[in-house]
């Protein structure tokens, strides 16, 4: 089992970046495929990207949204996965979820067991 911990949410203006962290406060994301999703108001959660075990070194995955703006990334050395974000947009205003699972890599909300807190990510000027 994991528990996650997010930071890196914020304020930010159109066209800024961004850098949001997923770290293992318990066990190691190693074992883990992670995922990011995000949810607005009155839309459903989608995921953003996602990452294979790393064990795998295997594929990442993106939203046609955020395709060539977005990098999902791990730092085993720091239990840590990232999600860079770039040519940041007022659409992508959304809470960010990391989210955890033992598959080797997963696209769906209930393909994740295990959740973090959820971080506000807000572009406006």
């Amino acid at each position: 089992q994991v528990q996650l911990v997010e930071s890196g949410g914020g304020l930010v203006q159109p066209g800024g970046s961004l850098r949001l962290s997923c770290t293992a406060s318990v066990g190691t994301l190693d074992y883990y495929a992670i995922g990011w999703f995000r949810q607005a108001p009155g839309k459903e959660r989608e995921q953003v990207a996602c990452i294979s075990t790393s064990s795998r070194d295997g594929p990442t995955n993106y939203a046609d949204s955020v395709e060539g703006r977005f990098t999902i990334s791990r730092d085993s050395g720091k239990n840590t996965v990232y999600l860079e974000m770039s040519s940041l947009k007022p659409e992508d205003t959304a809470v960010y979820y990391c989210a955890a699972t033992r598959l080797i890599v997963a696209r769906t909300p209930n393909s994740y067991n295990y959740w973090g807190q959820g971080t506000q990510v807000t572009v406006s000027s």
